[in-house]
């Protein structure tokens, strides 16, 4: 496949031949920034880890070259973040045996500008390319920018296809911000207790975020077994490690259904159901 910028990769990291490694994906995740998959779409790298039958196809949209950097790092020039950035991820999709990675390069600012068409046409034809069951991207309540243009470009990525190309399921998970705000019955809930020690090498990879300032390995597992534990206040615990997400399939049932209304709905009853809980007390 012929991608749009010039610096953009494909690695396959069985070396199967490209065309038959994308088409044998059945989990894909659209993510931001090299290290957002390992976070957020954990549920799926673990899903088809070692299996013959379910294979993993990662997308990273942007070159990562505005990160946070002190220490060893602290003179590294943009530039040289991105290679080192774009080496660890590679390790990764090593380590997590993606079927695939495709490293698209873009930057920040074309991920957050409602203009640029070319990212969604390019994620329309890797999604119509490899046709998954299952597809994880950013929630649309994450309070990054970077993170939001690509949740909703991958909406609108969907949207260009015919029904029948499109995922069965698209969740919307967590990285820069959680989701245990979202009402239980509207909330999926990844278990992905499994393989403890997958979870913790694939994160720890990112020695350029960890060393250079944001310990993504404490904060991604932390965040797994609390809301393992704080899921329910009245049973024992049902898992040890949860990744949350919201369900963002209607969006790509119904395409008259606004991206932003849809988010805006969640959160309106939220706060009815707070409000509610605190008005039967008084």
């Amino acid at each position: 496949m012929k991608l749009h910028n010039s610096t953009a990769e494909f690695l396959v990291p069985d070396r199967v031949q490209l065309e038959k490694a994308l088409k044998r994906t059945t989990h894909m995740s659209i993510g931001t920034h090299p290290d957002d998959l390992e976070i957020m779409a954990f549920d799926g790298i673990l899903k088809c880890y070692k299996k013959s039958e379910d294979w993993f196809f990662g997308v990273i949209v942007t070159n990562g070259a505005g990160s946070a950097r002190i220490g060893k790092y602290k003179d590294f020039s943009d530039l040289k973040m991105q290679a080192v950035r774009k080496m660890e991820q590679k390790k990764a999709a090593v380590i997590g045996e993606f079927g695939a990675l495709v490293l698209l390069d873009y930057t920040s600012a074309e991920a957050k500008d409602p203009n640029n068409s070319e990212i969604i046409k390019e994620l329309s034809n890797l999604i119509s390319f490899s046709k998954p069951d299952i597809l994880y991207t950013h929630n649309l309540a994450d309070k990054h920018e970077s993170h939001l243009g690509v949740a909703v470009k991958t909406i609108l990525a969907i949207r260009l296809l015919d029904k029948e190309l499109r995922p069965k399921k698209v969740y919307g998970c967590e990285v820069w911000r959680d989701l245990d705000w979202m009402l239980d019955s509207e909330k999926v809930s990844f278990d992905v207790s499994e393989n403890p020690d997958l979870a913790n090498d694939l994160i720890s990879v990112y020695d350029s975020q960890i060393s250079g300032g944001k310990r993504y390995d404490l904060a991604a597992i932390g965040r797994r077994y609390a809301n393992a534990t704080y899921s329910s206040a009245h049973s024992a615990d049902q898992a040890k490690s949860i990744i949350c997400a919201m369900d963002l399939t209607p969006l790509i049932l119904d395409d008259h259904i606004d991206i932003s209304s849809f988010i805006i709905s969640h959160i309106i009853r939220f706060l009815d159901s707070v409000s509610k809980k605190i008005d039967d007390l008084l």
